[in-house]
């Protein structure tokens, strides 16, 4: 087998007479040997592969010589559509393998021709630029074969239409819609059913899940191997989905929803509009008893609050009395009996939220401007999801850059069960001695003193003039980078470009046009973000990424590690943040000719024990506290006055 894919993956093999410039990596190979070894045994694997093995084409190279049926599931709808569009047709045509592929999506990416149908018939509730979108998405339905709403790229993927012309597993009307034969979700699934690759997300695999376990059917065909890309994703996905979510999304598009079915099939209730307009109003009240700020909180927090109880106790009413009236209507139309089943459904998801709170389930809501969220999660999503993974006889294969905490995967793999899974690590083949610096800035106060962003923010200034702009600074905070955008708004030499103020493809596409621009980034840039060449040649990193002491399902988790006699922050606070730090230090190094300076700011590095353990845990950069080597490496200088620091013990 090994010689098999040194030959597949070598220098004279398929793959690099078919690409130009194709450079063969024996880690990518190592990766593909064990990945074919798994699906060949029906086996559990993880494989930690470092940016630049090549891990895509390492595991498509031996799920498609396997000649069984495989599914593929990724982080996002972007690294499906480069999966399906761009990887396997390369992997394909280098094994000239006739194989049959399909891409699959959660319902909310297609065309809904029942909806469309209905949101043109409420079109009033239109104006402007928004009617003008309806309108392209009604020419585009007449000429589109899939109906996935990522063609139309004319509508801005938040626009309010898609919601309105899209289904979700509530208000689908399945087998009783009028276009159920020409639905585009069926369709792709069909295909997917007759497929023998499928790519898939994460959110869409834990549906079915979810779906299977509760007798509803499959979304998904059942196959011999499941490899999962991005799975350093997996355990947050899976305790969303392995919970329960009430949210005034679902709600309000209810008392929508029952507005327009009764205008199409019951015109003569007038009680049904009233009672819908009942809970939207319900729906506001609440909104506003929990509280004017944006936030997250445990339940407990509110749960004695008897106005809120009382606002709960309502809302419950006015759920039960649209229920009725939609039970007692149903029978005239689909679109009422759809309703009236969404109806029950949040009822009782309602009931369920407002009993006390159990052990095993974290209960926490959040807040947004208009709207909110109430949760229930799982504190642990281990023992549910290998139930669901044992049902199935298939391989399982979870990969990505950032799974390991040093040399162990001990973390990843009690989050998910997969203690007996086989594992292997595989660094990076960038050359990050000769390549890269890592700086450790001296005399940094305490990352929770008043003026630690300030002081972050003098860093970059002395690192920025050196590299010329062309960085990231990453930030643990939303608070923390709009302080930085403040600073650094005015008397700032390069373009400045901060997260909120575009869509982030825009915000990317801007800082590789420009070329010495500097992004002020959270959460969202410091994973899934691919920037090469010289543009990104800096990333400052403000704080090791330790979850919010405030954020409820942490402190839940906490809680009951500490119950169980377990040292939480060794358990599960440090080796989260390592994998955070790890992903966000993914940016800097996308390519064998990349060169850049990596700043982490946080002085925790060197006067805390924890310190070598986020050290140890990344690539093998000299490091320096030395600003003046910044200055040299830029200079081309690089290694004539490195100095390799440990941290402080």
């Amino acid at each position: 087998m090994g010689t098999e894919f040194t030959e597949l993956l070598g220098a004279t093999g398929p793959l690099a007479k078919l690409l130009p410039g194709f450079a063969p990596r024996v880690e990518q190979q190592r990766m593909a040997e064990a990945t074919a070894a798994a699906i060949a045994g029906r086996e559990k694997l993880i494989v930690e592969a470092g940016t630049g093995t090549g891990k895509t084409f390492a595991y498509l190279m031996p799920a498609l010589c396997s000649g069984m049926k495989i599914i593929i599931s990724t982080g996002t709808r972007h690294l499906q559509d480069q999966l399906y569009g761009k990887d396997l047709p390369v992997i394909r045509e280098a094994l000239k393998a006739p194989l049959h592929m399909a891409l699959l999506k959660g319902r909310t990416n297609y065309l809904c021709l029942h909806r469309l149908e209905t949101a043109a018939q409420d079109g009033r509730q239109f104006v402007g630029r928004h009617l003008h979108d309806l309108e392209e998405v009604r020419a585009w339905a007449g000429r589109t074969r899939h109906g996935d709403i990522a063609e139309l790229g004319l509508l801005t993927e938040d626009s309010p239409v898609w919601p309105r012309v899209t289904s979700t597993t509530e208000n689908c009307l399945g087998q009783e819609c009028e276009y159920f034969q020409d639905c585009f979700v069926t369709r792709a699934r069909r295909n997917a059913l007759e497929a023998d690759v499928v790519v898939i997300n994460h959110h869409l695999l834990f549906a079915d899940m979810v779906l299977r376990e509760e007798g509803f059917g499959e979304l998904l065909p059942g196959a011999d191997a499941f490899i999962i890309d991005e799975a350093h994703q997996l355990p947050e996905v899976a305790s969303v989905f392995f919970g329960t979510t009430l949210s005034s999304h679902q709600l309000r598009d209810l008392a929508r929803d029952v507005r327009v079915e009764q205008l199409r099939e019951a015109a003569d209730v007038q009680e049904l509009p009233e009672a819908a307009e009942r809970l939207a109003g319900m729906v506001h009240r609440l909104r506003l008893a929990l509280g004017q700020q944006d936030r997250r909180a445990a339940w407990s927090e509110v749960n004695t609050n008897k106005e809120l109880q009382s606002i709960l106790e309502e809302l419950a009413e006015s759920l039960h009395s649209l229920h009725e009236w939609l039970q007692a209507i149903a029978a005239r139309g689909k679109g009422l009996e759809s309703c009236c089943q969404r109806a029950a459904l949040l009822k009782d998801r309602l009931a369920q939220l407002m009993e006390q709170e159990s052990g095993e389930y974290i209960h926490w809501f959040e807040t947004f401007h208009t709207a909110f969220r109430l949760n229930l999660t799982p504190l642990n999503v281990a023992p549910v999801f290998r139930s669901r993974i044992d049902t199935l006889s298939s391989a399982w294969v979870f990969t990505s850059a950032t799974l390991a905490v040093g040399d162990s995967f001990t973390h990843f793999a009690a989050q998910l069960g997969l203690e007996d899974a086989q594992t292997l690590q595989l660094d990076s083949p960038f050359d990050y001695r000769h390549n890269a610096l890592l700086y450790l800035p001296g005399n940094m106060p305490e990352p929770n003193e008043q003026h630690y962003t300030a002081a972050v923010v003098e860093v970059a200034r002395e690192v920025l003039a050196a590299s010329g702009g062309r960085a990231f600074l990453l930030f643990t905070s939303h608070s923390a980078l709009r302080t930085a955008a403040r600073l650094l708004e005015h008397d700032f030499d390069y373009p400045l470009l901060v997260q909120g103020s575009a869509p982030r493809s825009e915000l990317l596409d801007q800082f590789r046009a420009l070329g010495n621009a500097v992004l002020l980034g959270t959460s969202s840039f410091w994973e899934g973000v691919d920037v090469r060449g010289e543009a990104l040649s800096c990333v400052i990193i403000d704080k090791l990424p330790f979850g919010s002491p405030g954020d409820p399902v942490l402190q839940a988790r906490i809680e009951a590690l500490r119950k169980q006699g377990v040292n939480p922050f060794m358990a599960y606070q440090l080796p989260t943040a390592v994998i955070t730090l790890k992903q966000g230090i993914g940016r800097l190094i996308r390519d064998h000719t990349d060169r850049g300076v990596l700043v982490l700011c946080d002085p925790r590095l060197r006067s805390k024990s924890y310190g070598r353990i986020f050290l140890g845990s990344l690539p093998d950069i000299p490091r320096t506290h030395n600003p003046d080597d910044i200055h040299e490496f830029f200079a081309g200088v690089h290694g004539t006055r490195v100095e390799a620091l440990d941290p402080a013990p």
